[in-house]
């Protein structure tokens, strides 16, 4: 059953991704939002290939901080990465469809720390990212609108 929470958490990634150009040019798509918690996936194309014949790992990184963005700014406050590193472990290759799933490891003041785990269709894991965010002010859907 989906709570109030979780509803926000998802109108908001619908948000985020309907103000940028990354998610739709490259087919992202939103599995599941929740609060502090967000599942995207993308299927690996030709054109995000690199000269090695598999997965750019700035790809793979854009996926797994688009995941980020997603939960950290799940409760409706503006939040912006202040440090962010990738572990690669596995090639991804054309056809692959990589699940980054971004998870709250912890939230104080203002500050926030996420993990993101990047996984193939097998569950083979492709990287581990780890983020911290810091919320700014402001809210990605005003109050008025969230109320609608």
């Amino acid at each position: 059953m989906m709570t109030d929470a979780d509803t926000r958490a998802r109108a908001v990634a619908e948000r985020l991704i309907a103000a940028e150009g990354t998610a739709p040019v490259w087919d992202v798509r939103l599995d599941e939002a929740r609060e502090g918690y967000a599942r995207i996936s993308m299927t690996i194309r030709a054109d995000m290939l690199n000269g090695h014949r598999t997965a750019h790992g700035g790809m793979i990184f854009a996926l797994a901080d688009s995941a980020f963005a997603y939960a950290c700014n799940s409760r409706n406050d503006v939040t912006v990465a202040q440090q962010a590193s990738i572990l690669f472990l596995a090639p991804a290759r054309e056809g692959d469809v990589l699940v980054a799933e971004a998870q709250e490891q912890a939230l104080v003041g203002r500050a926030g720390a996420y993990h993101v785990s990047v996984r193939n269709q097998q569950g083979v894991a492709i990287a581990e990212f780890q983020g911290l965010s810091r919320t700014t002010g402001g809210v990605v859907i005003p109050i008025e609108e969230s109320k609608s």
